[in-house]
Order: structure tokens, then sequence, then C-alpha cells
């Protein structure tokens, strides 16, 4: 049984009652996926793609180390379904920078001793980018408001504030 929308609302196809198809942005690269109709977007970028960089710790969207941008949003990528996201722009810490040519976000950072297990790391920097990237106002208080759904068990906030005033105010 085909359970599409009716009306043309989707422009994603059913397969199956449990797969879909989508066209998806991520990182820049444009591509097509069938997927189960359950699978979330941390699971489509870490499994089907192989950008681990997306962490999943509690699996709840209660921590944070999954966060990536959709469309320029931060969100947690372990309780978005992927199939609800044909034609949506995804970016991950993968795309920020390499070796060579870090984003100014990890180079505070590593200037400013923001990582200590770095677990949390790539979400607070995509949380954190998504937030300057939007026009967050350049103060603490701000910059932690942005980064309030994600947790560094390390307890390293002063030290990730501290590297995000840096990029904000340079």
């Amino acid at each position: 049984m085909d359970d599409a929308p009716t009306g043309g609302q989707s422009s994603v196809t059913t397969h199956s009652t449990f797969e879909r198809t989508l066209t998806l942005s991520v990182n820049g690269c444009t591509s097509e996926h069938t997927i189960p109709a359950n699978m979330t977007l941390a699971e489509l970028v870490r499994d089907r793609l192989g950008l681990v960089g997306t962490k999943v710790a509690c699996d709840q969207a209660a921590c944070g180390a999954c966060t990536v941008l959709l469309d320029g949003h931060a969100i947690f990528a372990c309780h978005t379904l992927a199939a609800q996201l044909d034609g949506a722009e995804v970016e991950t810490i993968e795309a920020l920078g390499d070796e060579s040519a870090l984003h100014p976000l990890q180079t505070a950072f590593i200037a400013h001793d923001a990582l200590q297990c770095g677990f949390c790391t790539p979400g607070m920097i995509m949380a954190l980018k998504g937030a300057i990237d939007a026009g967050v106002a350049p103060d603490r208080s701000a910059l932690a408001r942005s980064i309030s759904g994600n947790i560094c068990r390390c307890g390293a906030y002063e030290h990730i504030l501290n590297a995000a005033l840096d990029v904000v105010t340079s």
C-alpha cells in the first residue's frame, strides 16, 4: 500500500511504507538517498555518509553532541527524521575546515583550550556557528544561551564561551 501524501505537498517518493527517497544537500554536496522512514539525520550522516564528527551520545536530544545546521539553524540530528528533510541543506562539522585551514571557531577552541575530551566539541562548534551566523549578540549570555542544549561533561564551558567571544568580537 502506498502511503504517499496527496495533494502534491511533498516531493519525497514513497517506495513502501518503510522507505523514502529524498534529495539532500550535505556539506554542499547534493545527492539522493533511499532510506528507512524512521532513519534519523544522525544515522544518515554517520552511517550512510561516513561523517562521524556528528556524535550520538544520549540519542534523546538531551546532550547536543549531534548538533548540525539544518538550513542554517542548529538542530539535534538524533531526533530529526531524515525523511522529512527533502530539499534541505545540512552542514556538519566536517564542512568547517581541515588541518590546513581551520574555521575561526576551531582555531579559537584550540587557543582557549575549549576542549578536553573533545566529545562535545563538534556539537558545541555547530551550535555556536549557527548562532554567530544568525547574528547573535556578541556577549557571553547570548552565546551561553546558544549552547544551552549542549552538555560538556568535562565542564569546559568558560573556555568554550571565551573561544566564542574571541570569534564574535574579532
